[in-house]
Formats: structure tokens, sequence, C-alpha cells
């Protein structure tokens, strides 16, 4: 009897890649610790830009963005893994989980998005200075931020569609959430046509926002080389915030997107750690790096504490 024909309906899927983890209710306070930061921080940043029509600039709205990003990055898994590991609950039903599978791809095509575009903002405001505002205006900006969670959208759409038709042979998963690699597995076809598509599709969009990035330091760095002193210093700043936040980022999707590709092989334990770093890790330093960092947003963090 062929596998096709061994299928089963699938009404809810147990969720077993913290199954070997020795102390789960102490990595889950953990986890629920850093996702609580994360999400006040973000939703600080969020609502002081929104608020502060003096920050009403495309910087701070590219910020803004990248803040609802990791929101949802960080939303999107997190509470699920906190389940298991806090109160024990292993199961997600199958729609939910088709869900929350779309929702994890589209944060993390977002974020690659966000900071591409981010790089090209610095890009114009180090090379064109004078003409910045009248290059980049609010509106530009939005437009642009629209049309790329259109993209992502678009994107995100074919794991949910490419795995509801296929005939369901189990119901473990066996990784730490609904992400397209853990349903496939659990279908009763050949997963690596599957995982070949996802590969590319994720392969090409990382190798082109990382080139795109790259390149947009090239140029940064021919234009701050022309620069005096001082205004290599404040470049350096601002480009150092978003370098903090890119590497932060795409470190651990590179290994577990691409190296593994190329003969890397890594342990369920290793790659959910990466993949739970690459999702918990830009949620959390990302506010905190623009904040800290960004003289407009510190000042205003501290006048409201002042105020309080």
């Amino acid at each position: 009897m062929s596998l096709q024909n061994a299928s089963i309906k699938v009404t809810e899927f147990i969720i077993s890649g913290f199954d070997t983890i020795n102390s789960p209710l102490l990595v889950g306070v953990v986890l629920l610790l850093i996702y609580v930061v994360a999400v006040l921080a973000n939703l600080l940043n969020i609502l002081l830009i929104i608020f502060d029509k003096k920050l009403h600039k495309p910087m701070y709205l590219l910020i803004c963005n990248l803040a609802v990003v990791d929101l949802l990055y960080s939303s999107s898994a997190s509470p699920t893994m906190i389940g298991v590991l806090v109160i024990g609950v292993k199961t997600i039903s199958y729609a939910p989980c088709l869900i929350q599978m779309f929702f994890f791809h589209l944060a993390g095509v977002m974020e690659m998005f966000a900071l591409a575009v981010m790089a090209f903002d610095r890009l114009v405001a180090i090379s064109c200075p004078f003409h910045y505002h009248s290059y980049l205006t609010n509106t530009r900006i939005l437009v642009l931020t629209y049309v790329a969670w259109i993209v992502a959208c678009a994107f995100s759409a074919v794991g949910p569609a490419t795995a509801i038709p296929l005939p369901y042979c189990y119901s473990v998963l066996k990784y730490n959430f609904c992400d397209y690699a853990a349903v496939i597995r659990t279908t009763c076809v050949d997963p690596n046509y599957y995982f070949n598509m996802a590969a590319i599709m994720r392969s090409l969009m990382l190798i082109f926002t990382f080139i795109f990035i790259c390149l947009s330091y090239v140029g940064i760095i021919y234009f701050v080389k022309l620069s005096s002193k001082n205004e290599k210093m404040k470049m350096g700043s601002t480009c150092f915030n978003h370098l903090i936040v890119v590497t932060c980022y795409y470190s651990p999707i590179l290994v577990i997107s691409i190296l593994t590709r190329f003969g890397v092989v890594l342990t369920l334990e290793a790659r959910n750690g990466l993949l739970i770093g690459s999702i918990l890790g830009p949620s959390l330093v990302n506010p905190f790096v623009y904040s800290l960092r960004t003289k407009e947003i510190k000042c205003k963090i501290i006048k409201m504490f002042r105020k309080g």
C-alpha cells in the first residue's frame, strides 16, 4: 500500500521539537521574558514614532516599519513555543498551523525587505544629503513599504497554498512550531521537491537583499571617504545601527538556509536553536539599537520617563 493511500485526515499537529530538552520550563521562562521585553520595546518605538509628528520623517517611518515586522516575527511563533515549554500545550490545530506558517514566513521576508530599504535610505542620505528629502519623501517611503508588504504576502502565500492540497501521513511536527519544512515533513509525498522549491525562493531573496545591502555599503564607504572627519563620525554612527541589525538577522539565517544546502549538517537541536535566535534575536536587539543609538528617539524616551 502506497503512502498516498495511507493518508490520514489531520485536524491538529503535535509539536515535538522540544522533547529532547532537559529543562523545558526554564527554557520557556527565558523565552517568555525575552519575548515580553521584545514586544514592549517594539511597541514603545512604534507608539513614539506614530504620536510624535516631529518623527514623521522617512528614516523614522522605516524604523517604525521594522518594529512592526519584528513584532509580527516574534509573535508568529513565540507564543506557541512558550505554550509548549511552560504550559505543556503540545498541539496546534490544522488551520491555525497554516496561518502561523504564513505569518512567520511573511515576517521573515519583510525583515529582509525592510533592512534592504533601510540600507538604500542610508545610501541616499549620505550620497545626496542636500536632495535627500526631495528624493525620499514620506509618501514615497509609504508607497515603497506597501509594495514590499504586498510582494512579501505573495511569496509567503506559496507555503500554505502548496501544503493544503497534499495528503498527510503524520501528525507530529519535528520542529518547534509550524514552519514550512515542519509541515511538509508530515505529508505523504517526497519532501525534496518542496524543500528545493522553498530553498530556491528563500535563497534568491536572501542573496538579492544581502547583495543589495552590501552594494549600498560599498557606495556609502565611497562617499564617506570623500567627507570630512566630523561627517565621517556622524555617518559611521548612523550606519553602525543598521549593520548591527543586519548582522543579527542574517547570521543565523544564512547558516540555516544556505550553508545547509551545501552539505553542512545541523542537528535538530542546533537548527531549532538557530531558528529561535533568528526570530527573537533581531526582535530584541533592533528596538534597543534604534532607541539607544538614535538621538531623537532616545531623547523622547528620557523625557517620557522624567515626566512620569
